[in-house]
């Protein structure tokens, strides 16, 4: 009952988000702003469920309450799944924000959180912004939230990204994206973020959304400045990610230590195993077993990219999921 595992995707709506996750097969409603794509996800409040196979219709949870370590390795020792996978539309910037630390999120009554982001597509004038620029100090930055607006432009570190960056967002690290920008996002199990700025948007009953100063001020690394985009492979104590060139066939293994996560880039992939053959198409995901053990990828027509995402041997346990 363990192969290659596909999941529906949640459809989030955002203020900020589009329809561009149309291109990458995702249904989107009519005169829906989809921002995310939660497309592996463990939450209480949003189960992934099979879209493939013998147990079509199984919950992610069910799948580990029924198959535990068998599924998600040695290294996991946990009983939630400890990832998150998003696609993101930013049609909009993103908020101003951060995510709790480890040592502080359970005091702020959140979850710790720490992120990477691979950027699927990019506008000609797509920017992330991440990081303090040099020199700023916190009360530099108190000073600049009480005036809003362009005091802001002078505080961050902004630059110009383009498809096929990475970067990492550490916990801490203050951050936004862009518009015009299609995101693959792999993160911590946790939906906690503390907006510290959104740029006088309001909704559609024009009200502006919530922002968390407090939490946001208490979690910021204020000895962060200027972080630069972080090229693949990328390895931290939650997760590792690296980037897979396939042209014609190649091989990999699932060693029961950690369960594998395939995202595809670019062309398409089958991933066979067995008597079980999946296609892989760009902006999809598919769950490895950790005791599948050995696979086949074969690209299509073209070399195929893909993203490879595992549990690191020093990985901890999630605070609160």
């Amino acid at each position: 009952m363990l192969y290659p595992f596909k999941f529906n995707p949640i459809l989030v709506e955002r203020i900020w988000g589009g329809n561009a996750l149309a291109r990458y097969g995702k249904t989107i409603p009519a005169g829906k702003r989809i921002g995310e794509t939660w497309e592996i996800s463990d939450r209480l409040e949003a189960q992934s469920v099979v879209a493939n196979g013998p147990v079509t219709g199984q919950t992610l949870h069910q799948l580990i309450q029924q198959h535990g370590a068998l599924l998600l390795g040695t290294n996991c020792r946990s009983d939630r799944f400890p990832l998150l996978i998003k696609l993101l539309d930013a049609r909009e910037r993103l908020s101003l924000q951060v995510h709790p630390p480890a040592k502080l999120a359970a005091l702020l009554g959140g979850e710790p959180k720490t992120e990477m982001w691979y950027v699927l597509d990019a506008t000609p004038d797509a920017k992330l912004i991440a990081g303090l620029r040099r020199g700023v100090t916190r009360q530099q930055f108190e000073d600049a939230i009480k005036q809003g607006g362009p005091a802001f432009q002078k505080c961050f570190h902004q630059f110009p990204v383009h498809a096929g960056e990475s970067l990492f967002v550490p916990s801490g690290r203050l951050h936004a994206i862009g518009a015009g920008l299609v995101i693959a996002e792999i993160q911590q199990n946790s939906d906690t973020t503390y907006r510290v700025y959104d740029w006088d948007r309001v909704d559609n009953a024009g009200k502006p959304r919530t922002l968390h100063i407090r939490e946001s001020l208490a979690s910021i690394d204020f000895n962060d400045f200027e972080p630069a985009p972080t090229p693949l492979p990328i390895k931290c104590e939650h997760f590792a990610v690296e980037q897979l060139d396939i042209a014609g066939k190649a091989t990999g293994r699932c060693d029961d230590t950690s369960f594998q996560i395939l995202g595809g880039v670019t062309g398409e992939t089958a991933i066979a195993t067995g008597s079980f053959t999946e296609q892989l198409h760009p902006g999809e995901f598919v769950l490895l077993p950790a005791t599948l053990g050995d696979y086949q990828l074969t690209a299509g027509v073209s070399p195929a990219k893909l993203l490879r995402v595992f549990v690191p041997s020093q990985m901890r346990s999630p605070t609160r999921i």
